[in-house]
């Protein structure tokens, strides 16, 4: 449904016209039809420049940018023909602002009719759809209503209204929660998916809070320095080695207790999650084990999670225990001595080619999380 290929941005100084600012460097994204797909970086990533670039309000520096089947970028030539092309394919864009951009002068009912009073459709027709709308998003009694007297989760819940207005395909959300609380977070989060499964939309969000990819999206892309550091869909990149959203996701700590023992990072998802594994292995091979740290949650109606634990002796001397967790389908990662604080030095890897591709540069902290502003 979203298709970016090479996409760039690049911000020019009108004043320097040396000192440019690349904000998005080739970035590839594919949004499937239907799916929740969340953008998560921390501030400076590029998450908003690639949002805007999508609906054309940035026009990229290079690249494309499709949106069911159209190549909006082929569009977005400065001839009178060129720009009505363009807003008839934006009608099937809808876009969720972070702080509501209403109308103070306007009623929440008139603030969803604006987009239809601009595509000329009649008073009798948009009066309808915006009622039917309010309804929608639970504001029906709301309609004569002015901004002011609003909580913040209403504004953003007409907000939403205001982006379906037109019937758009695609639904853009721009740090929709990230001026809310946590609890109206969650509500506005699962009004999202709500809508995701009822109208069909495909929902592109960037968020720099964890909590909303782990609540409703099907997949994700980690972002940096206005590149695309990873991305799949939620499973895949908890069973991927060393996926740095995996460990953002489900974040594990823990150090070992002494010099010479084994740390392993172990992910659970599918059947596995549910499955007695640890107990398992501790009768098994009548061994000691440690939990470290644990992070356990449901994820799209699944129960996924990681946990850190400690087996005693070397790792030659757990090859064993370690190839039975990963028999019982769990990741399982030995984690550098190093990284746990022990003396031990870390085993030799194998090395890479010379022509081998250098790995992308992961965020050097764990990203902010749910802000906890008042409604």
């Amino acid at each position: 449904m979203i298709t970016t290929k090479g996409l760039t941005k690049v911000y020019r100084s009108a004043h320097a016209r040396d000192r440019e600012v690349t904000a998005l460097d080739g970035v590839d994204l594919h949004v499937r039809e239907g799916e929740v797909y969340g953008v998560v970086g921390r501030s400076g990533a590029g998450k908003s420049s690639l949002i805007r670039c999508v609906n054309l309000l940035e026009r990229p520096t290079a690249g494309t940018v499709t949106v069911d089947g159209r190549d909006l970028t082929a569009l977005a030539g400065r001839g009178r023909r060129a720009g009505r092309e363009l807003r008839r394919a934006r009608s099937s864009i809808g876009m969720v602002f972070q702080h509501f951009n209403l109308l103070s002068s306007r009623t929440v009912k008139d603030n969803i009719e604006l987009p239809l009073e601009i595509l000329g459709v009649s008073g009798a027709e948009r009066s309808r759809r915006a009622l039917e709308l309010l309804d929608l998003v639970g504001l029906a009694d709301k309609a004569k209503a002015y901004p002011a007297q609003l909580s913040g989760g209403q504004k953003q819940r007409v907000g939403i209204a205001r982006a379906l207005a037109g019937s758009p395909k695609v639904l853009l959300s721009d740090e929709a929660t990230s001026a809310l609380d946590p609890e109206t977070t969650r509500s506005i989060l699962q009004l999202l998916r709500d809508l995701n499964r009822q109208l069909g939309l495909t929902v592109l969000l960037i968020t720099h809070e964890m909590e909303v990819v782990k609540t409703i999206c099907d997949s994700a892309a980690l972002m940096s320095r206005g590149r695309v550091v990873e991305s799949g869909t939620v499973g895949e990149l908890l069973a991927t080695p060393g996926s740095q959203l995996a460990q953002e996701l489900f974040p594990v700590g823990g150090t070992a207790s002494a010099p010479g023992r084994t740390v392993v990072d172990v992910t659970f998802h599918g059947e596995a999650a549910t499955q007695p594994v640890i107990s398992q292995l501790a009768r098994t091979y009548n061994i000691d084990i440690s939990i470290l740290g644990a992070a356990m949650d449901t994820v799209g109606g699944r129960q996924i999670g990681r946990m850190r634990i400690e087996l005693p002796g070397t790792y030659a001397e757990n090859v064993v225990p370690v190839g039975f967790l990963r028999e019982q389908g769990l990741q399982a990662e030995v984690v550098d001595p190093d990284e746990t604080g022990t003396p031990e030095p870390a085993a030799p890897e194998p090395t890479a080619p010379a022509d081998a591709e250098a790995a992308p540069e992961a965020p050097a902290k764990p990203l902010a999380p749910v802000k906890e502003d008042a409604k």
